[in-house]
């Protein structure tokens, strides 16, 4: 016997279907969020290897504030010595987010970079994780000798051919890093 169509049957129907719907997402979060969590650390914590010299202290999470964000970083030691910070920074690429993580030592000059996420065109802003000639000009950049804007704004950081954008966003979280650096009074 088929059940009657009208309004009270298909909202309960409607119901069901969401409830179990509701229950299966809930199961699948449930299972995937300790992984992601665990992966998501790993990440964070090769990053920071990555931009700062090597140390032997479990690296501190702290958060500062600059120009109304939130920014997390992390204090890193050896010896019982500060080696330097290792910066969380985002600003918007061409493709939307663009999240680094820039190591400063307690000089105040960046001792590398690292992307941590970023929605870049593949194979044009793609390139600020591969291009090494790109990379590699922060490394050492000591921010009081050195503009931090790209060569077309009139600074000292050369662009990723064809993704002037994506440069421009680049080289703003590191000079927001750095801006976040001063106001921790190192």
């Amino acid at each position: 016997m088929a059940a009657e169509s009208n309004l009270k049957n298909m909202v309960l129907c409607l119901f069901v279907v969401c409830l179990v719907c509701s229950a299966i997402l809930a199961v699948v979060y449930a299972g995937t969020k300790s992984p992601i969590e665990k992966t998501n650390a790993a990440n964070t914590a090769k990053a920071i290897s990555l931009v700062l010299p090597e140390f032997d202290a479990t690296p501190v999470l702290a958060t500062a504030q600059y120009d109304g964000k939130n920014y997390p970083y992390y204090i890193v030691s050896k010896g019982g010595q500060v080696l330097g910070y290792a910066i969380q920074s985002t600003t918007i690429g061409f493709g939307g987010p663009l999240t680094l993580m820039v190591g400063i030592t307690v000089d105040g000059k960046i001792y590398n970079t690292s992307v941590l996420q970023h929605s870049e065109t593949p194979g044009l802003g793609a390139k600020c994780t591969s291009d090494q000639k790109f990379i590699n000009q922060f490394k050492g950049f000591d921010p009081t000798v050195k503009q931090l804007a790209v060569s077309k704004d009139g600074g000292d950081v050369d662009a990723i051919t064809a993704s002037t954008i994506t440069s421009r966003a680049y080289t703003l979280a590191i000079k927001n890093a750095v801006e976040v650096f001063k106001q921790l009074g190192r």
